[in-house]
């Protein structure tokens, strides 16, 4: 799933355009991004949930094959990840591959990182080949709708009220 934040008005970048970067070039960025997940999901990686945010991270740091994780810097400073996977909301295994594993930190939002990690994402996805992407997110949709991306379709995945939105490409 993606989560960037969400406001009623447009995003308004601030400050320099972030660097974006393959995740499999910055394995130092992998604890700090897991720490990030198990904060931002804790019912799913959390102590007590079924996922394991080092494992799908390291799992995120290939280059060639699915997924493909990406990293957010301004500066130094790491400031989100993204990535594009086969599978994302297992509920809809017909629809492949996601934009997903998206997270900027609240301080970082509405700066236009999340709409440069997207970018990334859908150029990898061209390059590869494909022709529409899909995405889940209960937070993220104003972000996916000024990219260009359409609604497709509401659904209950994990006790969850998840937005499911597609873009071609």
């Amino acid at each position: 799933m993606l989560v960037t934040g969400e406001a009623p008005r447009a995003a308004t970048p601030r400050g320099p355009r972030p660097r974006i970067e393959r995740l499999a070039d910055h394995p130092e960025a992998l604890p700090v991004l897991a720490a990030w997940f198990e904060a931002e999901w804790p019912s799913h990686y959390g102590p007590d949930g079924p996922g394991d945010a080092r494992r799908d991270l390291d799992d995120c740091a290939r280059r060639g094959e699915l997924p493909i994780g990406f990293v957010a810097y301004v500066g130094d400073e790491l400031c989100g990840t993204m990535a594009l996977k086969r599978e994302s909301v297992t509920i809809l295994p017909h629809l492949s591959p996601w934009v997903a594993a998206g997270l900027v930190p609240a301080l970082r939002r509405r700066q236009g990182i999340g709409a440069a990690l997207l970018d990334a994402v859908e150029e990898i996805a061209r390059r590869l080949g494909f022709t529409r992407l899909y995405c889940g997110t209960a937070a993220a949709m104003g972000l996916l709708e000024r990219s260009g991306w359409r609604f497709r379709e509401r659904v209950d995945y994990g006790g969850e009220d998840v937005a499911v939105y597609e873009k071609d490409l």
